[in-house]
């Protein structure tokens, strides 16, 4: 049997995640997106709306269809930004913050379904991984002239 790669475990097991998201977000007749998106935005003082692609790691055009769509069902509110005139805030409505409620429950839920089944030590090693993985890819040591394979 050929090993997998580490860009394969880290999508196949991604998709896994998104697909379970998705699923249970029908339950409340919302996406894993939206779901998302709720829990990235600041429940108390809103968050700038050029901020909430960066934070989320999408595009704008992506971002901005979702926004759209969760004004149109309520779940937020655009405001002009006080402190820079060009910016606008995104707040959650009332019905938002029940939505981000829902969302955060969800998270909890398959976080804690998670740590029960997986040893304080095997996380904290999966955390140590993700966090070099970042890194590399943050500092662009993976495809240089000079990358290493150690």
């Amino acid at each position: 049997m050929k090993e997998v790669t580490i860009d394969y475990a880290l999508r196949a097991t991604w998709q896994a995640v998104a697909r379970m998201y998705n699923e249970e977000a029908k339950n409340f007749e919302t996406t894993m997106a939206i779901g998302f998106t709720l829990l990235s935005i600041d429940p108390k003082t809103g968050t700038p709306s050029t901020s909430l692609g960066p934070k989320m790691g999408m595009e704008a055009t992506s971002l901005s269809r979702i926004l759209k769509s969760m004004e149109e069902k309520g779940l937020i509110e655009r405001k002009p930004n006080p402190a820079d005139g060009r910016g606008v805030l995104i707040y959650l409505t009332d019905f938002g913050l029940e939505k981000r409620k829902d969302s955060k429950d969800v998270v909890l839920q398959f976080n804690e379904v998670v740590k029960n089944h997986v040893s304080e030590e095997k996380l904290k090693n999966f955390f140590e991984v993700t966090e070099v993985i970042n890194k590399l890819i943050v500092d662009k040591k993976i495809y240089t002239k000079n990358a290493t394979t150690k």
